[in-house]
């Protein structure tokens, strides 16, 4: 019976466990450069012992960021800054893939360039506010993307995840999941377009494949994980047909498929049955951030690797909790129990009403 204490290849690269270090917006970069720190070279150097880390969301463009004091990888600053925190977390044997974060309308021209305002699929605020440096303040009505913008921005990506293999990561998570840019042109309440990128589930899923495309061309599909979040509310993301969400995914998930990347890695929702389709659909590599909803996730979810739902477990709030988690699981404990008043990141998924944090890119 494999175990989560198993190790895994990933795409050739092979995996100390099956658990993996959900991506956790920590905000703790240098403002304005956007820069990684000494403090966040330790802080992931502390959780090595994951078979898989996958960074906080890390802007791949000036306008991608949405939110204070996130770090970014669009400079060669950023590159210079970045290498202290792969060679701190290569020092103790792990793995660490980037997770590639474009937060498109979920963000605010305060905390952009002068000049530039939030993008998106389409020109539709979302609902409620963003934390910024000035407080919290309403989301805008976001510029929608052109053909030229669109190409851009994909470009970007690519660029972004070059300069990740440079800073020295071991690949890229694309970020399609909970209410950000990729999300807002799956999500039929985001993109309200006629054209070649909206309308049909398979336009909607055209721009995060050809993200996903330029990625693994430029840095190879073995270096490529997708995140994504089906039904997923945060963000003022409404996918609420049951029938519309299971067409865009699966239609999704038939565009990646080809593209042989590392893995996928699902924020999953209320819908198991959703899950097993999916999982039964994909050919590499299956990340689960299982639905435990109000709870974290916790040591149960290793059950999921047993049974045969996916081949590694992302915990989120529990590994901020405990740095050397995999150890603890082995062990059967004792856990730290996460602090939910300082927690940003991780299992908040939107499945109910969270307060206002300043940012959630799990």
């Amino acid at each position: 019976m494999t175990t989560a204490f198993d190790p895994i290849d990933l795409s050739g690269k092979t995996l100390a466990n099956r658990i993996a270090m959900a991506p956790m917006t920590r905000s703790r970069a240098d403002a304005p450069a956007a820069t990684a720190t000494e403090l966040m070279a330790t802080y992931y150097a502390q959780r090595a012992s994951a078979g898989l880390i996958i960074t906080e969301g890390i802007q791949p463009s000036v306008v991608g960021q949405g939110y204070t004091n996130t770090p970014g990888l669009h400079s060669a600053q950023q590159v210079d800054a970045w290498r202290k925190v792969t060679d701190a977390v290569h020092a103790q044997g792990g793995t660490i893939f980037a997770q590639l974060m474009h937060t498109g309308r979920i963000s605010h021209p305060s905390l952009l360039p002068e000049g530039l305002m939030p993008v998106a699929p389409s020109s539709v605020a979302a609902a409620g506010q963003v934390f910024t440096y000035q407080g919290p303040q309403d989301y805008v009505t976001p510029k929608e993307l052109d053909q030229d913008d669109i190409t851009q921005t994909i470009a970007d990506y690519a660029d972004a995840a070059r300069n990740a293999i440079a800073a020295g990561f071991d690949g890229v998570e694309i970020h399609g999941a909970n209410g950000y840019l990729i999300h807002q042109f799956l999500a039929p309440n985001t993109n309200l377009r006629t054209d070649s990128w909206g309308g049909s589930a398979a336009d909607r899923a055209r721009f995060g494949i050809e993200v996903a495309t330029a990625i693994a061309e430029a840095i190879g599909s073995h270096r490529t994980g997708f995140r994504i979040s089906p039904g997923n509310p945060y963000n003022d993301i409404a996918e609420t047909d049951p029938a519309n969400v299971l067409e865009t995914y699966t239609t999704l998930i038939a565009g990646l498929a080809p593209l042989d990347l590392a893995y996928l890695h699902l924020v999953e929702s209320p819908d198991r049955d959703l899950t097993a389709r999916l999982r039964k659909d994909w050919p590499t590599a299956f990340i689960l951030n299982p639905f435990t909803h109000p709870e974290t996730t916790g040591p149960g979810a290793l059950a999921h690797i047993a049974d045969g739902t996916a081949d590694i477990i992302a915990f989120g709030a529990l590994f901020l909790a405990n740095p050397d988690l995999p150890v603890r699981l082995a062990a059967g404990g004792p856990y730290n129990t996460p602090d939910a008043a300082t927690f940003y990141g991780g299992d908040h998924r939107g499945y109910t009403d969270y307060p206002t944090l300043p940012a959630d890119s799990a």
